[in-house]
């Protein structure tokens, strides 16, 4: 039986089925099935990307074919269809823009970290396979204080109708998760969780010195939920920490609070057992006042790889 290496365990096949699915009926079947490593994309609008396509080098202008990914339709809070999606070989498009009803995907001309990250998996963890499930959504904000129009991640938060960011990421979790032919080769799949990627804050920073001041507790409070989605508490999580373009007519500062909210992100990477933080957005060159050039979402994807490997091999 082939094995995956999880924070310097070695789980065999069957019990990793029996670990996610909590069932013993898939034992029997587990030598059937592929091992995939799933790693999870999450946050606002620098995770969605505003990197442009067309700036793509030819290495990451194509099809992953051995790199799959299930996007949940990115929506509002309180709007139908949030989460749904299909799994499909990786591609450009997977940036601000696209769309999903559940049924097709409707690719964007713009890409996030999505491709790069994928590519330098595939590099650190040669001969294995890999797979990405993003939910993420422009705007969004842990603290419902912070919500906006754009949406809330806040788990209690009911908005008007009751439906939020994080149950938007449970429909996406789920349908990906449930999927037991990812591939659509004939053979089962066994998705084992090995790590979260989360690119946010920015909304969080933007409102009062309270809103900010809180954003430890929020971050510590979603991480350990979505942790439990996968259904792994110590499953390795990597900080994207948020940067300022300075580009801000009135003052230059774009994020008012943002230092309140680095200094959060910083803590929760200090304090967590199993945590990184990713710094090099500061270096970053902006495409507006608040996104990322394309350049800087490629950098972006491979310093997200090189720090959940990171984590995932040192234990």
């Amino acid at each position: 039986m082939r094995k995956i290496k999880i924070k310097g365990q070695a789980c065999i096949l069957a019990a990793a089925a029996i670990a996610l699915i909590g069932s013993s009926s898939l034992l029997a079947r587990s030598m059937e099935a592929d091992t995939v490593r799933v790693f999870y994309l999450g946050g606002q609008s620098n995770m969605d990307g505003y990197g442009y396509n067309k700036n793509l080098p030819v290495s990451l202008n194509k099809t992953q074919k051995e790199i799959w990914i299930f996007h949940g339709n990115p929506v509002g809070d309180d709007l139908p269809g949030g989460g749904l999606g299909i799994w499909e070989a990786l591609k450009p498009g997977h940036g601000v823009g696209f769309q999903s009803d559940g049924n097709a995907n409707v690719l964007s001309d713009r890409f996030g970290v999505e491709l790069s990250f994928a590519a330098r998996l595939q590099e650190l963890f040669p001969g294995e396979r890999i797979a990405l499930i993003k939910y993420s959504r422009g705007g969004s904000s842990i603290d419902s204080l912070a919500t906006g129009s754009f949406g809330c991640w806040e788990p209690d938060y009911q908005g008007t109708a009751g439906i939020n960011q994080y149950d938007h990421f449970q429909k996406t979790v789920r349908k990906a998760m449930q999927t037991a032919d990812i591939d659509g080769d004939g053979n089962k799949e066994i998705l084992v969780p090995s790590g979260i990627v989360w690119m946010q804050g920015e909304s969080d920073g933007s409102f009062t010195e309270e809103i900010g001041s809180r954003y430890y507790m929020n971050l510590k409070r979603l991480m350990d939920l979505i942790r439990a989605s996968f259904r792994l508490d110590d499953l390795p999580v990597v900080i994207g920490k948020i940067s300022n373009s300075w580009n801000d007519p009135a003052d230059g500062k774009v994020w008012d609070h943002g230092e309140l909210v680095q200094y959060a992100q910083e803590k929760f990477t200090r304090t967590d057992g199993n945590a990184a933080i990713v710094r090099s957005t500061r270096y970053y060159k902006y495409s507006d006042p608040w996104h990322y050039d394309s350049e800087g979402y490629m950098d972006l994807g491979k310093k997200f790889a090189e720090a959940l490997y990171e984590l995932i091999t040192q234990q």
